[in-house]
């Protein structure tokens, strides 16, 4: 039997909605991209326009209101997530929004009541779940490859800085950055976290003083089964996009990651050069295509979300607490951060 087609809309046509949009578009038997939504006239109507696409906007309220919308996938600015994912699930949308799922968990708490009230599928983009070197890992560790895991280590560095508009919005390093390597860590050591540890500083970019962020962050963890963990991140490595992992296990180790692009070596007389991975959608092209795949699957196949919007408060919470632990230089323990805003 063939599966109905799942119509789709895309809100937000940057970095990421333009991925998801393409992949829609392109890439996905069962879905039809059937409107994208960008507050950018041109670039909505562009796209719409050179991928054939029946309808576009510049704003979401057409899209909830249109029967012939099965699912919007939300790519907008991560402060502007929980009122479209409430209207969205008003009008019995699927969803799919793109992490943070908000950037206060009093707006989290709120969109969880609606979800739940309305039953609608609602999925939270952590695409690192989807990326193929996890998955195989997080398949190791349930065999029981290396035992029990007892310590968790992630590393995130970006080339460069995000514009200051961008980084202004994002709710900052540990909500907008390091929240990817929070939830691959409860994903992985199939454990909550109990503590953090929070330290960082300004050291390229100074714009970030001034608007109270910083470059660079490091966190320590404690997880309820007694492991800890440590995750690193940094906004100008300059050389490329550095994503890597560890999980120690009591009988072996994983080591998921490389900064390798290609795995092509130059030798010549200034010794050996590599292709780094020069940024995060270079190097989680497939993973975006499968957390999408998986999306539309479960929504034809009436399963569950992947990635539910517990899934996605628990990542906050440890985010708002690495901020708090950040900011007043003291440890903080998870649960201590419900309703408090960023």
């Amino acid at each position: 039997m063939q599966l109905k087609k799942i119509r789709c809309a895309v809100l937000g046509l940057g970095r990421q909605g333009f991925r998801h949009a393409e992949n829609l578009a392109y890439r996905i038997p069962g879905a039809e991209l059937s409107a994208v939504v960008d507050t950018v006239e041109e670039r909505a109507r562009k796209i719409a326009e050179d991928w054939g696409i029946p309808r576009w906007h510049t704003e979401a309220d057409p899209i909830f209101s249109d029967p012939g919308i099965d699912a919007v996938i939300i790519a907008t600015p991560s402060d502007t997530h929980p009122p479209l994912v409430i209207e969205a699930a008003r009008h019995n949308k699927a969803i799919f929004v793109e992490k943070p799922l908000a950037t206060n968990l009093n707006e989290a708490d709120r969109i969880i009541e609606v979800v739940e009230q309305t039953g609608v599928f609602c999925q939270v983009g952590f695409m690192r779940r989807f990326d193929p070197a996890y998955a195989h890992a997080k398949e190791r560790i349930r065999r029981g490859d290396i035992g029990r895991p007892v310590y968790f280590k992630g590393v995130t560095r970006d080339p460069a800085a995000p514009p200051e508009k961008y980084v202004r919005s994002s709710g900052g390093i540990f909500m907008d950055m390091c929240i990817h390597d929070f939830d691959i860590a409860r994903f992985l050591m199939g454990s909550e976290v109990e503590s953090v540890t929070a330290h960082g500083t300004v050291l390229v970019n100074r714009f970030m003083k001034t608007i109270g962020d910083i470059d660079q962050a490091l966190v320590y963890l404690t997880f309820a089964s007694g492991a800890a963990g440590d995750v690193e991140g940094y906004r100008s490595a300059g050389y490329g996009y550095d994503i890597r992992a560890e999980v120690v296990g009591t009988e072996g180790t994983l080591v998921i990651g490389s900064r390798r692009h290609h795995d092509v070596v130059l030798l010549n007389a200034k010794g050996e050069a590599r292709d780094i991975v020069p940024g995060f959608l270079e190097r989680f092209r497939e993973a975006y295509l499968l957390e999408m795949v998986d999306f539309i699957r479960r929504i034809q196949s009436g399963q569950p979300p992947a990635v539910t919007v517990q899934d996605g408060k628990a990542a906050l919470m440890i985010a708002q607490a690495a901020t708090r632990s950040f900011r007043e230089q003291k440890t903080v323990k998870v649960s201590e951060i419900h309703g408090i805003k960023n």
